[in-house]
């Protein structure tokens, strides 16, 4: 990511912050709308997992000029990850339904500019994460 792309994340995510209760909504409506297969993966109330996203969003975005420092974390979370039944295309579908959040929250003010820079920040996570859950389908 460049530094541009990291603050434009950074500072949108400050505009979203005040909606938090209503992002995650908004997410996991999104998530279970094009993606009914994952579902049945969450276990627990959903309003308790909208606060947990959102206090992970809020720690990898906060950390995005620093990747390095949170990527061990994700690493682990990808790993649980496997043991709920995620799938490495989930993570796609969770890309999209996060972006699509994104422009709900943000309204005009989420330019194909700071799409693009969420989708960066997204994707570099995701393969991250991918890469730690699956080593085998990332391998070349």
């Amino acid at each position: 990511m460049t530094p541009e792309q990291i603050t434009l994340v950074q500072s949108s995510w400050q505009r979203v912050l005040p909606l938090q209760a209503t992002a995650a909504e908004l997410f996991y409506g999104r998530l279970f709308e094009i993606a009914p297969d994952t579902r049945p993966l969450f276990k627990r109330d959903i309003h308790v997992q909208g606060a947990m996203l959102m206090k992970t969003l809020d720690v990898v975005v906060g950390s995005l000029d620093r990747l390095d420092d949170v990527l061990p974390a994700a690493t682990r979370l990808a790993q649980r990850h496997l043991g709920y039944g995620v799938r490495p295309a989930h993570y796609d579908s969770v890309g999209t339904a996060l972006l699509w959040t994104l422009e709900q929250a943000l309204g005009t003010q989420f330019t194909p500019t700071l799409r693009q820079a969420w989708a960066t920040a997204y994707g570099a996570l995701a393969a991250a994460m991918k890469g730690a859950a699956y080593p085998a389908e990332a391998s070349p």
